[in-house]
């Protein structure tokens, strides 16, 4: 296999670009972004603080490659989440001149980069070109499939947990056989016979769970140097954003892709590490001078998001931990208002307060969506659900995803079958899809290659479902990707199904329709093969973030998320919840070590920093957790913001409040 045969996947960046003739692109950087732009050649490390224009800078540095003579194709630039990735591209190209279709940078997410490079070597893989992409609820069917098969009762061992423990050691790049020669213990080796199996059912299926999707692609250009060179020699500038956040894979991956040249950026913030229990190692970041001898490291400081104020209480908290790059957020805006303290009784006080004070802002002409409520974990959303139904604030909880709803992944795994019959991981899925008269025992026979031995019924059915797949395929050949769904939503009997079901089942018919508005995207594509790989591809890469307020109803909606959840994004205003010891810092991360104790800290700061105007701190003297009472104390995070940036206000015996001059009062 020789590189010019390689398939060329990346169709949908393929953009026309508006006319640029000037090099204004330069106008309005700062001096230390103008000097991160200008740096071309070499290993380059941008410590960019929270709101310092890390993405304008990335963008414009990309830029300022092409007008200085790089081809666009040369040029690779990784993000996280696929919101980010838009954002760069659409940033890109508003600064870029007209340009030939099909000359542009390869801008995706690294799991988004796993899938291409994995597509278009499936002749080496052995995988089909449209693979299934299992996400966590289909790896914990696989895990609980492999338990059954090596004898582990789920409900003696936690399912979820021997799912995580697979995926962190994927993140480490360590494979199932290395993980079972190091065998410590009696957890460990339950685990190990588990991963085995579980690595057995995805090679039968054919498929990639999201861990994978780095693994391999990382396996594929360590084992084949020909095609390791081939993408070095593509990609002559490599762009990482979010380094901090990187695991051994993704950290692997960077560097595999950069050449002898070196010419390598990386942007991020050590302060805002907070992925640790899912594999980011904060050491990827820190050791970046280390890995790349001679690089130039750049700190971005000037903040243009927040206040003086809430920087000033972000720097007093994030100071005290040791292992950082040694940095201080400069305002470039007002010194704003003091950060809001509040005591509240217990969990339901909490709740009203939030509310009540959501309507007092929003009477007041702030728009819903410009207000977030953070929260450490996911229990505490209940009760501020209820308090803004009660207090009738608009709110949309950032949780379950829209591509994560089994009505949508069964319509979807239609299309993959139906592409190719080969992906036994979604016939599996649909197999029974509505019901066809196929038991058990016949969908055995058919998944152990006995079909000839099935009843006459249950051999009209399997023939019918292989037929419509045949179907779905000839009419994806010469229609839309939206004709296509409607095709398969209509012939499936899915939608009659719905149509005739309950209450829920048509809340499940209108997530389906919504599909069909999403596939319409894609219609443009000249390309109708094209069209429907990135489809598939970019729904199975959705998070959280890409499908913030894209409904209606929660376009401008209050929004409530975990802390975790929160990184990324900015808002007006911030109530930053359940400030308390045990549950922000948590214990559920180990706070006995130094080292978890820090990341604690981190993400109290990055909970502070996505505040543009506004932050409001609550804690609570009793909660109940697990159905029990508890009294809680203060957070040590409260302590740390300096009394003049403060306001308190204190809860008496009959819910009054008054402000003590000093958070020690307390």
């Amino acid at each position: 296999m020789n590189s010019q045969n390689f398939l060329d996947l990346d169709d949908s960046n393929s953009k026309g670009m508006p006319e640029k003739n000037s090099q204004d692109y330069l106008a309005g950087l700062n001096s230390a972004q103008r000097k991160a732009v200008m740096t071309t050649h070499g290993p380059l490390l941008i410590i960019a603080g929270a709101g310092t224009g890390k993405t304008k800078t990335i963008t414009h540095r990309i830029a300022h490659l092409i007008h200085e003579g790089v081809d666009p194709n040369a040029i690779l630039a990784i993000t996280f989440t696929n919101k980010a990735a838009e954002e760069m591209r659409d940033r890109v190209y508003a600064l870029l001149p007209k340009n030939d279709a099909g000359r542009v940078p390869f801008m995706k997410t690294f799991h988004a980069l796993g899938v291409y490079l994995l597509r278009s070597h499936t002749d080496i893989t052995g995988y089909p070109k449209h693979f299934a992409i299992l996400d966590s609820q289909d790896q914990l069917v696989r895990v609980k499939e492999a338990m059954m098969r090596v004898g582990v009762d789920p409900k003696t061992q936690d399912p979820a947990r021997v799912r995580g423990a697979i995926s962190r050691e994927k993140g480490n790049f360590t494979t199932a056989l290395a993980y079972q020669d190091s065998s410590k213990s009696a957890w460990h080796d339950v685990v190990a016979s588990i991963w085995l199996e579980y690595e057995d059912i995805l090679q039968e299926e054919k498929a990639y769970d999201f861990d994978d999707l780095l693994v391999s692609s990382v396996e594929l250009l360590k084992k084949y140097p020909h095609i390791r060179a081939h993408y070095q020699q593509r990609w002559t500038h490599v762009h990482i954003d979010e380094y901090q956040d990187t695991n051994k894979a993704q950290y692997e991956l960077s560097r595999l892709l950069t050449g002898e040249q070196n010419n390598i950026c990386v942007v991020g913030d050590g302060d805002q590490n907070i992925y640790s229990w899912r594999g980011a190692d904060i050491s990827n970041i820190m050791n970046f001078p280390k890995d790349f001898p001679g690089a130039t490291v750049i700190t971005l400081e000037e903040n243009y998001r927040s206040t003086g104020t809430i920087l000033e209480v972000a720097d007093s908290v994030i100071v005290k931990n040791k292992n950082r790059m040694d940095k201080m957020l400069k305002p470039t805006r007002s010194i704003g208002n003091a950060v809001v303290i509040r005591q509240c009784m217990n969990e339901n006080d909490e709740g009203g307060f939030v509310a009540e004070r959501c309507i007092e802002l929003i009477a007041g002409g702030v728009h819903p969506k410009d207000i977030a409520v953070l929260y450490r974990t996911n229990f505490q959303s209940r009760v501020l659900e209820e308090s803004c139904l009660l207090h009738d604030v608009p709110y949309s909880v950032l949780g379950v995803k829209f591509f994560d709803r089994k009505e949508v992944k069964d319509v979807l795994s239609y299309l993959r079958a139906g592409l190719d019959s080969s992906s036994i991981a979604d016939i599996k899925r649909i197999i029974n899809v509505p019901k066809r008269g196929l038991g058990k025992e016949s969908i055995a026979k058919i998944f152990s290659g006995d079909s000839a031995s099935l009843s006459a019924k249950a051999s009209a059915a399997y023939g019918s479902f292989m037929m419509l797949l045949t179907k779905i395929h000839d009419y994806a050949q010469e229609h839309s990707p939206l004709e296509t769904i409607s095709y398969i939503i209509q012939q499936s009997g899915i939608q009659k199904e719905l149509e005739e079901g309950s209450a829920d089942d048509r809340v499940r018919l209108e997530n389906i329709r919504e599909l069909i508005s999403y596939a319409s995207r894609y219609d443009d594509h000249e390309d109708r093969s094209s069209a429907l790989t990135s489809l598939l591809e970019d729904s199975a890469l959705m998070s959280d973030q890409d499908s913030l307020g894209k409904k209606e109803n929660e376009k401008n909606t209050v929004r409530l998320m975990t802390i975790h959840a929160s990184k990324g994004l900015e808002f007006r205003y911030v109530f930053i919840v359940g400030l308390e010891q045990g549950l922000f810092p948590s214990t559920m991360a180990g706070i006995d070590s130094k080292r978890d104790a820090e990341e604690e800290r981190r993400l109290f700061y990055v909970a502070l920093t996505r505040a543009r105007d506004q932050i409001y701190l609550s804690y609570v003297m009793t909660r109940r957790i697990y159905g029990k009472t508890q009294f809680q104390m203060p957070s040590e995070f409260l302590s740390d913001i300096p009394a003049h940036l403060s306001s308190y206000e204190q809860v008496d015996g009959e819910n009054n409040y008054d402000t003590p001059t000093s958070f020690l009062e307390w």
